[in-house]
């Protein structure tokens, strides 16, 4: 027999229809409705674990869903097979809500293991996105049914965004203009606090550079390693660090390297990032990395290429929409964890590198208080290029334990069970109250609209990082 605590949501929200005129409590009503259908669909999406651009079972299940919850479903847009964008109503005010769902290469895990046991698998959501695109989904479908209730004019857009995590889906996305006319575009993203605040971040470039060389016995003159080129360009890009930009941040990872030490590969890869929180030094940057494969290759006497596989802007923050999200989530309030969850996360937090300042358990059942002025984030995101189309703002919740560092297997563990799916409620309600306000408040969005265009800057020409290519489908082969 279902409790009175789970009967109530249902009848509230069933009573608000019949009146026709949903509340915002009624859309939270409707949210609370709505979880048993959407917490499973983000543990689906967990379990398939998807890497960018082939989430094939994990776009179809959210586009399944919005199809039945009533939204015109446009898929496979931009060159991008598992991208599509959801549409409910007509003219302005115009107001997106993105949602993502890639998975983290090499991050399998066993959902709600307090320690390392892999599923085998080559990835898992380290980084929460089966909560991101569901929640945010959850959150469309309740603003659906408030516009359907009290008549709202406007268009609501779900945008379901591949390839987040090194593939610039919404890049793609911006460059063809599907942003252009949006008044406001909400997003969150997990984390292990919540928080609303107006925070940018790194602008993010990558490229894979490829060697080639002449195979042969590898201690005779004759051979030409390609991995020889790799590693004198790993050795330039870490002397010229102290040459770099302040704050700049340089990854990479050999993707190919060779298959025995005796044989000298005549191919061999690198996969380089290259972060600034001004995406003027980080391009600076990325020349510098250019160079160092030329001087490499000429060094080694092997040849260079390389192939740009993403690129992305800065958050351009909007303290207008941000204080509208942070009310809403401050009325909202945080959550707390049952004792079985208090055990687990105890128990996970002792598999952790750094057991110093650790934040307190109980944090996740507060809001961070609203700071105007954040430091900029360590993070990249392909919002960022969104940010610069159309008003843009978001929020974090923690998806993930207090202390937990996404892209880990601890973050795959927090995801995939009841701790990721109260993170997640928490953003759909949020998202959902806010963009009632920014319908039924248009002066706010001519307000968010002036700041967007002050920040941005006049006679702003939007030229993407990716520049011309196509999207790569194939980069996480």
């Amino acid at each position: 027999m279902k409790s009175i605590r789970t009967l109530l949501p249902l009848a509230l929200a069933a009573c608000s229809l019949a009146r026709g005129q949903m509340t915002k409590q009624d859309v939270l009503a409707k949210i609370e409705a709505s979880k048993p259908t959407y917490n499973q669909i983000a543990l689906d999406i967990w379990s398939y674990a998807e890497v960018g651009y082939q989430e094939v079972k994990s776009t179809a299940r959210l586009q399944n869903q919005l199809r039945a919850e009533g939204f015109e479903v446009r898929s496979g847009i931009v060159g991008e097979p598992t991208a599509f964008i959801a549409t409910y109503g007509s003219g302005h005010p115009i107001i997106a809500i993105v949602g993502e769902f890639d998975a983290l290469p090499g991050l399998s895990q066993e959902a709600g293991n307090p320690e390392h046991h892999s599923l085998g698998a080559r990835a898992g959501h380290g980084c929460g996105h089966n909560t991101f695109g569901t929640g945010s989904a959850m959150a469309a479908a309740a603003i659906k049914a408030w516009m359907e209730s009290t008549g709202q004019k406007g268009t609501l857009r779900f945008y379901g965004c591949p390839a987040e995590e090194g593939g610039s889906g919404k890049v793609y996305m911006v460059r063809a203009g599907l942003f252009d006319d949006c008044d406001a575009v909400l997003h969150w993203h997990p984390g292990d606090r919540n928080d609303a605040d107006p925070e940018s971040n790194l602008a993010n470039m990558s490229a894979k550079f490829r060697f080639t060389g002449t195979q042969g016995v590898a201690s005779t003159p004759s051979a030409r390693s390609a991995l020889k080129g790799i590693q004198v360009m790993d050795l330039a890009v870490n002397v010229m660090k102290d040459q770099m930009p302040y704050e700049t941040v340089v990854q990479a990872v050999v993707t190919h390297g060779g298959e025995a030490p005796n044989v000298a590969p005549g191919f061999a890869e690198s996969f380089y990032y290259s972060r600034n929180h001004n995406r003027k030094a980080m391009q600076q940057v990325f020349n510098m990395l250019a160079d160092a494969s030329h001087g490499a290759a000429i060094a080694t006497g092997t040849k260079t290429t390389y192939e740009v596989i993403h690129g992305n802007f800065e958050l351009l923050p909007n303290d207008t929409m941000s204080r509208v999200i942070y009310a809403n989530m401050v009325s909202v309030g945080g959550f707390s964890y049952t004792p079985e969850e208090t055990a687990f996360a105890n128990k996970l937090r002792e598999t952790l590198f750094s057991q110093d300042h650790l934040p307190p358990l109980d944090s996740t059942e507060k809001i961070k208080p609203y700071d105007p002025d954040p430091a900029p984030g360590t993070f990249s995101t392909d919002v960022g290029d969104v940010s610069w189309a159309a008003p843009t703002a978001g929020l974090r919740t923690a998806v993930v334990v207090p202390g937990v560092s996404l892209h880990s297997w601890q973050a795959a563990a927090c995801t995939g069970i009841s701790i990721g799916l109260k993170g997640m409620l928490l953003a759909s309600k949020t998202l959902a109250l806010s963009a009632v306000d920014f319908y039924t408040h248009p002066e706010t969005l001519v307000k968010a609209k002036a700041e967007w265009e002050q920040r941005r800057g006049p006679n702003f020409v939007y030229k993407p990082l990716i520049g011309n290519r196509q999207p790569p489908l194939d980069y996480r082969n």
